[in-house]
């Protein structure tokens, strides 16, 4: 049989929220006349909008000033082959600024490499610190003095230590994108790590005495037994170190200068025309949007990696 779909739960599901926007958008308006800086009034929702649609146009004006730059080479390119002079023959990359859209990227782009190198060294120090009482002791003291850090504290060791060791004539990344990156890791191992020694440390005996029982070597049991009984709490550490590593990255860009959505609003911050604040609040809300975006992708992961494929996305 059919299973039927639920419509009053899918109308509120939906009218609920657009509510919600509704009363919270009028509630920006009406606060927004009220609140004057030194650049003018903060921005309202329309302004808001507004200031989104010149950086789409700015967008498109940037590609399109690339693509007749490449045009031009090429022809220029062409023109000295057809000469018989491939000597005099050049490719350079664009040199145009940055959009809004290309740092929105960029940021993604490195909130994801620390994220992944958070993960791939918290994990398996999580699997061995919940596995074993002994490591568990040893490690704990660490990871209590060195969880409160602010990124804002590791920031200028990681910017010495990266400009000291990343020494490169022809560097596959720039320094500012490896030190965000690093700031981010340093900053998100921690959940990972401590979900991921709390989830293994609970797992059921019974299934730990099984894997004795049938002589299982360490590496079978954690990838048979250990791994999917601590999958969800694995996740919860994953979520709340992305959602960490997302916050703490644009810091991390305000001052390492990584061309990302940090460094979008501290120029226009720095920049303090009469748009400034519109285009500020633009970036607000992308980086919720996109935090949130975030958290519903590493939940649909969970649900698709975990055997409860009946986990509610909340």
């Amino acid at each position: 049989m059919t299973k039927k779909i639920d419509l009053s739960g899918v109308l509120t599901a939906i009218t609920v929220p657009i509510i919600g926007l509704a009363i919270f958008t009028i509630m920006w308006s009406v606060a927004a006349g009220q609140v004057k800086t030194s650049l003018g009034h903060f921005p309202s929702p329309a302004e808001v909008y507004r200031q989104f649609n010149n950086l789409v146009v700015e967008h498109r004006e940037e590609r399109e000033k690339a693509a007749a730059f490449y045009a031009r080479q090429e022809k220029r390119n062409a023109k000295w082959l057809a000469a018989d002079r491939p000597d005099k023959v050049r490719h350079r990359a664009y040199t145009g600024k940055e959009t809004f859209f290309d740092q929105i990227l960029t940021s993604i782009l490195t909130v994801f490499v620390g994220f992944l190198l958070g993960a791939i060294i918290a994990i398996p120090i999580g699997i061995v610190s919940g596995l074993s009482n002994f490591a568990y002791q040893a490690l704990n003291p660490i990871i209590q003095i060195l969880k409160p850090v602010s990124p804002l504290a590791w920031l200028p060791l990681v910017t010495m230590v990266v400009s000291a060791m990343y020494v490169s004539n022809d560097p596959m990344f720039a320094k500012s994108f490896v030190t965000s990156a690093i700031t981010v890791t340093l900053c998100c191992l921690w959940p990972t790590l401590i979900n991921t020694s709390v989830g293994v440390s609970s797992v059921e005996k019974d299934l730990m005495n099984v894997s004795k029982v049938l002589n299982l070597g360490w590496l079978t049991t954690v990838r048979k037994i250990v791994l999917p009984s601590s999958i969800p709490m694995i996740f919860t550490g994953l979520r709340l170190s992305l959602g960490i590593g997302w916050m703490v990255l644009i810091a991390a860009e305000m001052l390492a200068q990584n061309p990302g959505l940090g460094k979008f609003v501290w120029d226009e911050f720095q920049n303090g025309s009469s748009n400034s604040l519109g285009r500020i609040m633009v970036a607000v809300i992308v980086i919720g949007i996109i935090g949130f975006g975030l958290d519903r992708g590493m939940l649909l992961l969970q649900r698709w990696l975990s055997w409860d494929k009946t986990a509610i996305l909340r």
